[in-house]
């Protein structure tokens, strides 16, 4: 049986994938000519990082698929343990490369390597980790959760979807965030009109 909730997740997965993609390929690239708008648009996304995956995604993670699973099995409880405790830490991370920008942005280039550093460690520490929710968790979840479970977990990601996914796009709340991340970042998420 197929669960909306499996959907969201996976679709708002792709759509953090996509920002961090373009956080990469921004990083890769430098700032060139217009470093206003370089580091406006990083900013952006480290904002959206925080806004929402780790505001809103994780949170619905944590209580309707982590926690449920982890009463319900001891299989992968260290696993579980560790996806929690790195929920927990995401909002520090993120205001920490948030510090390392502006601190590159206007204390100067010997300021770059740490912002690099850190935000490519992180993109590829977050992609292994959804990797994992998606290889180990969700198949755990689809073995062992009720109807009841399912039903709580499908109606917690129905309630507030990803500001960057297709039918969010509109919402005046988002609007000026995601027309800023779609045209000046890189592919895959933006059009890259920008820097």
């Amino acid at each position: 049986m197929q669960h909306s909730c499996i959907q969201a997740i996976r679709e708002e997965h792709a759509n953090i994938s996509a920002v961090l993609a373009s956080i990469v390929a921004m990083i890769k690239r430098g700032p060139k000519a217009d470093r206003d708008n370089f580091f406006d648009v990083l900013r952006a996304m480290l904002f959206y990082l925080n806004e929402y995956p780790a505001r809103m995604h994780h949170p619905k993670e944590t209580e309707y698929l982590f926690k449920p699973l982890k009463n319900k099995t001891f299989e992968n409880a260290e696993l579980i343990d560790r996806l929690l405790n790195e929920h927990e830490k995401e909002e520090s991370v993120i205001l920490e490369l948030q510090h390392l920008l502006v601190a590159w942005e206007n204390l100067g280039d010997e300021r770059r390597e740490a912002f690099e550093s850190k935000a490519l460690r992180y993109a590829n520490f977050y992609l292994e980790h959804m990797q994992t929710e998606e290889r180990v968790v969700i198949p755990q979840a689809l073995k062992t959760f009720s109807e009841d479970d399912w039903s709580q977990l499908n109606a917690a990601f129905a309630k507030s979807g990803d500001p960057l996914a297709k039918t969010l796009r509109g919402d005046p709340q988002y609007d000026r965030l995601f027309t800023k991340i779609l045209m000046h970042a890189p592919e895959p998420i933006g059009l890259g009109r920008g820097n």
